[in-house]
């Protein structure tokens, strides 16, 4: 072995002579050339626009990032909210710098700005900024509140901070009722949460869904054993919220399990709502020793006795959108749907609770009164007040309205004045569908007027009119005759809906006429007593910055062309999230006489 170690060692040593000997060049320095750029910066974390979310007063945050240089870097400093908190002078590779493992404590509720600052060793310094914020813990708002999870780009719970199991590829949309995102479900994709803190004697639930019908049933939410042998549902434990067709419709119920059997909670037509009408929804129910009750936009669809309250054995998992994995023996996958502000709680809310949540979530109240006609969202009928009947809340009144004394229906009409009129915030009225009716006796002083307007602000600093979104519908002297036209915006231009003659009416009759128009995803249509009088083809209604509805004039966001206040008589106004038949016109106009 001696031997051999020595011959590899003179061999070493003679090959090393020998290329000496031979010229071989030794290591020659390169001229890196000019200096041309300056240094480069890759901010990794924290990234711009996050979100903490932590049940603590201060918290730290991880920060990496990469600096770079085409020549040789000289420093590179660290600084957050405008103190520097690191600097760094030598860098073993000169021109690329990475740091993955700097902490920074401390950091407290509000916005935060972190910034990094390389300098070449020509002078040259360039400077990135991300900025993050840390959101206040979250307090539960309401009594009783276990869970609550807003879907703002992730899926934690704000309360427990557990972040559920994520199945498939579930995502978030910027369609949301609240904040920045909501759930988008997809196929084959859920969340799953463990059941131990909802394991309680009561149990509730609310959140919003809008939704996507196809697949055409799915489970909502579920907390049930898991399927028997021959993979059947078992129904005696736990509770399944879940949805299917029925004609079209998507029809809600609940089944609760007591021990031996489960009872069902349907509410047959009562829990349908139309996936058509593309808009949130608020779901809710609660479960109590006694009862379950399912309640749909704040109103009960169906209550019933639960003798025994429920049980919960063998509950161990809360699945979220799907009824995978312990309800899918009658095909109640994945909901493609979109959920939003999910809550549970550990009693059983009452209605008042669920009403209070939907307004607080909404900003709009729940509807008080039971809609008379199918869609009808909005209901004003003049009698004494100006109140919308579905969220009692008073118009703001603007001037000095009044009520006629007569009506077309009820017991009083609205009056206008000069310079008068109502106005309502547009919460919950830009649906993609409109329709508006009402009864109306013309004075045809002023010779035009504004009737019902939502449209945008005016433009050129007030002096014209923005014609290209919302909706104006106004009248006009012609020949003596008033003219009744609209105008629609679909986001590029607005569209003219005027019917010449046919949507002419004489004062002098000084007769109750009843008006009405539709706007639907490709067409709009004016009516007056039920017959057509205008009707054509545009893009759909574009609802940006249209904030308030005015009632009786055109003002305050339609008066380019002195279209102010109506001094005329209307009643029984009604508004709709959808496009009315010419059948379901007339059938309004005919109720009320």
């Amino acid at each position: 072995m001696k031997a051999i170690k020595y011959c590899i060692t003179s061999l070493v040593a003679i090959m090393l002579f020998y290329g000496c000997d031979q010229g071989i060049d030794g290591i020659t320095e390169v001229d890196p050339g000019p200096d041309a750029s300056a240094p480069q910066i890759k901010i990794n974390s924290p990234a711009d626009g996050l979100s903490l979310k932590v049940n603590e007063e201060l918290t730290s945050v991880p920060i990496r990032f990469e600096a770079t240089d085409d020549i040789e870097l000289g420093s590179v400093r660290v600084i957050m909210d405008g103190t520097q908190i690191a600097s760094y002078s030598s860098f073993k590779d000169y021109r690329r710098f990475i740091v993955e493992d700097l902490i920074y404590d401390g950091i407290d509720d509000g916005t935060h700005e972190f910034a990094v600052s390389a300098t070449d060793l020509d002078g040259k310094t360039t400077t990135e900024t991300t900025t993050f914020v840390k959101e206040p813990a979250y307090i539960p708002k309401y009594a009783g509140e276990l869970l609550y999870v807003p879907f703002d780009g992730d899926y934690t719970d704000l309360i427990s901070f557990e972040k559920p199991t994520v199945e498939g590829n579930p995502g978030f949309t910027d369609e949301s009722l609240n904040g920045p995102s909501a759930y988008a479900g997809a196929a084959d994709s859920y969340l799953t949460f463990s059941t131990d803190r909802f394991k309680n004697a009561e149990f509730s639930a609310i959140f919003w869904l809008k939704i996507n019908a196809v697949p055409d049933r799915a489970g909502v939410l579920i907390m049930g054993p898991p399927l028997n042998d021959t993979g059947g549902n078992d129904l005696t434990k736990g509770f399944r919220f879940f949805r299917e067709n029925a004609g079209g419709m998507q029809r809600f119920k609940l089944n609760v399990g007591s021990g031996d059997s489960g009872t069902w909670f349907d509410g047959g037509e009562a829990a349908d709502v139309d996936p058509a009408a593309d808009k949130w929804v608020n779901m809710a129910f609660t479960i109590s020793n006694t009862e379950a009750v399912v309640y749909i936009d704040g109103e009960i669809v169906t209550e019933g006795p639960l003798i025994g309250g429920v049980d919960w054995t063998d509950c161990n998992v809360l699945s979220i959108m799907s009824g995978a994995p312990n309800f899918t023996g009658w095909n109640h996958w994945s909901d493609e749907s979109y959920m939003d502000d999910l809550r549970v709680f550990d009693r059983a809310i009452t209605q008042e609770e669920v009403r209070t949540i939907i307004q607080d979530d909404s900003g709009v109240a729940p509807p008080l009164y039971d809609a008379t006609f199918d869609g009808e969202m909005f209901y004003m009928p003049f009698d004494g007040d100006y109140k919308n009947l579905f969220t009692d809340t008073e118009a703001t009144i603007e001037g000095s309205p009044g009520f006629a004394g007569e009506s077309a229906a009820g017991s009083d009409a609205y009056v206008g004045a000069t310079d008068s009129y109502l106005t309502f915030p547009t919460n919950g009225l830009t649906t993609n569908q409109f329709s508006a009716t009402m009864w109306y006796k013309i004075n045809a002083d002023p010779d035009r007027a504004g009737i019902l307007v939502m449209g945008p602000p005016m433009i050129n600093d007030g002096a014209d009119n923005d014609l290209t979104k919302g909706f104006r519908f106004f009248r006009e002297n012609a020949g003596g005759n008033q003219r009744f036209k609209l105008n629609v915006g679909s986001g590029a231009g607005g569209t003219w809906f005027d019917g010449g003659e046919a949507a002419d009416v004489n004062p002098a009759t000084e007769e109750w006429i009843h008006l009405a128009f539709t706007i639907s995803d490709t067409e709009a249509v004016v009516y007056i007593d039920g017959e057509i009088v205008s009707q054509g083809a545009f893009d759909g209604v574009d609802w940006t910055d249209c904030d308030v509805l005015s009632i009786m004039s055109g003002a305050p966001n339609f008066t380019g062309w002195n279209h102010w206040s109506d001094l005329s008589l209307i009643d029984e106004l009604r508004l709709y999230d959808k496009a009315l038949t010419q059948e379901e016109v007339q059938n309004i106009r005919d109720s009320d006489l």
